[in-house]
């Protein structure tokens, strides 16, 4: 099975990131490409067939008939959906991984196609995102379907010169903050991943552990998070009633201004001459009888001073109040219904500090904040076209939306972004971001920022030289998920750790299967070298004690193990042998 190869076509941004992952997998890969030159090092020995992916000799060529598995990774839903069909076409059975923009069609295609997986970028990068804004890093995330607060967080911590954690074991870790150690890594040593970590090893400065938890723990644990910033804050009722009330007048628009100067004009001139031309009548009663003249067109009764002008005054005011009343009206409603007044109701709902400010409002960002929201964070949303088909859907979510220029220092300060616990610059543009991110830094020089590129290397160069840590590359964070899609369903994800490939394991035991059913958890763990993360029982719920469990036909088994581990699952191809006591305490405390 292994001889058979993986056929990747497309080798754009995400095609080459996933031919990484897939050489660091040790899998054979053959290449459908209309531009890569066969003498590319980044080829790194996969064989390269040029052409068009669409076409049936093209496929056939590159051994379709007998492959692994297809993954289809050009930029064009229509090319990939094209491919695809024909792949199923040549190979009726064969798993088909594919990469599309369109979230209508990612729901839907798999249903429609047999043992076809579509995959939406913006989807499988925006947890991370939420997770980096939230901790300050993100390497992998792993979500348990059916459970509350069900995302699982996998980061790396590394100890510090002077922390409290030096020279206690690993597992005070373990045991303090409820987390599962994937690996253990110190410098100038061989890497312990998995079973192979040593819970009662001293930890010392400079050793990275690769943690698994709820993001709520991590959070504190990973970044020293200021608790000011953790918690939002809110101002007064009365000061928010104010901004509301600020924003509502601040920007009239130049027909609001000329309607009302001039119906404020007809009434103070009408109020005048009444208190001047007619006898005993103070200003309070003139301005009252000019509003009844123009509002409804009432007699003055016994104050009527019955003279011929007045009655030609009294026609001609009502004529304009009966005017200006319905025009003022109108242009003063068309201005409070539309964006104007939406947007300035927002400024009430915007803390003070602690919430998310997400800018952008796009594909990414709009599934950012699904997943803020989900985290039940506080979140803020700066786009700048008021047109965006997510902004009606982003305020039905409760989640207020500033309709303006990020890259504008007087929005990011409305929107409190020094205040806030991060700023997710998501924008499509890569340029936008950066500057969006330069401009946080300025109102807060030690600001989180995470910043969406969706060029790796600029993301890598930015870490390393600009202290942007949190600057991510799309391809970099979905490569791994198109992937783990190739292992079918049972993979939910995959992550890198110092080189390694590890994969999160979700599986539904099948009936009649002797190689796990009746097994503990335990010694299916040490049988096949993986790492426990949670057990279901029949009905769905989460069992306290994972390790304990004896598994029966229909529970799920969510772990992470290594890739080769991982195949030997699949296959059942157990590895009998005692436990070593550094693999019995990292199975006790899991």
């Amino acid at each position: 099975m292994l001889e058979q190869p993986i056929i990747l076509c497309g080798l754009g941004r995400i095609g080459w990131r996933v031919l990484e992952y897939l050489q660091a997998a040790g899998l054979p890969v053959v290449i459908v490409d209309t531009r890569c030159a066969a003498d590319d090092p980044r080829l790194r020995g996969a064989r390269l067939v040029k052409g068009d992916c669409r076409k049936q000799e093209v496929l056939e060529e590159a051994g379709v008939p007998q492959c692994r598995g297809v993954l289809i990774m050009t930029n064009d839903d229509l090319v990939n959906i094209s491919t695809a069909l024909m792949v199923r076409h040549l190979h009726p059975e064969v798993r088909i991984v594919m990469r599309l923009f369109n979230q209508n069609l990612v729901n839907r295609l798999g249903k429609a196609f047999h043992n076809i997986f579509a995959l939406s970028t913006s989807t499988l990068a925006a947890p991370l995102f939420a997770l980096s804004a939230l901790t300050g890093q993100a390497l992998g995330s792993i979500r348990l379907e059916g459970v509350r607060d069900g995302m699982r967080q996998v980061a790396e911590l590394t100890i510090a010169t002077g922390s409290e954690l030096i020279g206690g074991p690993v597992s005070e870790v373990v045991n303090r903050h409820k987390l599962l150690v994937l690996a253990h890594l110190r410098p100038g040593e061989k890497e312990r991943l998995l079973l192979d970590v040593d819970l009662q090893d001293r930890l010392l400065a400079g050793d990275r552990l690769i943690l698994c938890g709820e993001p709520r723990v991590l959070a504190g644990l990973l970044n020293g998070d200021d608790p000011e910033l953790v918690h939002v804050r809110w101002a007064g009722w009365l000061r928010r009633m104010g901004r509301v009330a600020w924003r509502t007048l601040a920007d009239v628009e130049l027909p609001v201004k000329v309607c009302a100067g001039v119906l404020l004009t007809v009434i103070l001139i009408s109020t005048l001459i009444l208190h001047f031309q007619v006898a005993n009548h103070p200003l309070h009663r003139a301005l009252y009888h000019t509003i009844s003249l123009m509002a409804t067109a009432a007699d003055m009764g016994a104050d009527d001073p019955r003279a011929r002008w007045f009655s030609v005054f009294a026609s001609v005011m009502r004529l304009m109040g009966a005017a200006l009343i319905a025009a003022f009206t109108a242009i003063l409603t068309n201005y409070l219904l539309r964006a104007r007044l939406a947007g300035a109701l927002e400024f009430r709902r915007i803390p003070d500090g602690g919430h998310v400010i997400v800018c952008g409002l796009g594909n990414i960002g709009f599934r950012v904040v699904e997943e803020l929201v989900r985290f039940k964070e506080r979140v803020v949303v700066i786009e700048q076209s008021k047109d965006s088909r997510f902004v009606t859907t982003t305020r039905r979510l409760g989640v207020p939306v500033l309709i303006g220029d990020a890259t504008i220092p007087l929005v990011l300060q409305q929107a409190h972004a020094a205040q806030a616990r991060a700023v997710i610059a998501a924008t499509s543009d890569d340029l936008i971001n950066l500057e969006v991110a330069l401009m946080v830094r300025e109102l807060k020089a030690n600001q989180r920022v995470v910043l969406h590129l969706s060029d790796p290397q600029l993301a890598g160069m930015l870490r390393e030289n600009a202290n942007i840590r949190l600057a991510l590359s799309i391809p970099l964070l979905a490569a791994p998920a198109f992937v783990a899609a190739l292992f079918g369903d049972r993979v939910q994800n995959v992550f890198m750790i110092d080189g390694r490939m590890l994969a999160t394991l979700d599986l539904v035991i099948p009936a009649q299967d002797d190689r796990l059913c009746g097994q503990t958890v335990r010694n299916v763990a040490a049988d096949y070298r993986l790492v426990p993360v949670a057990v279901f029982d029949v009905a769905g719920k989460l069992q306290p004690q994972p390790l304990d469990v004896r598994l029966e036909a229909g529970q799920r088994l969510v772990a992470i193990s290594k890739l080769p581990d991982l195949e030997r699952l699949l296959r059942r191809e157990a590895v009998k042998r005692d436990l070593a006591p550094a693999e019995a305490s990292s199975l006790n405390l899991a």
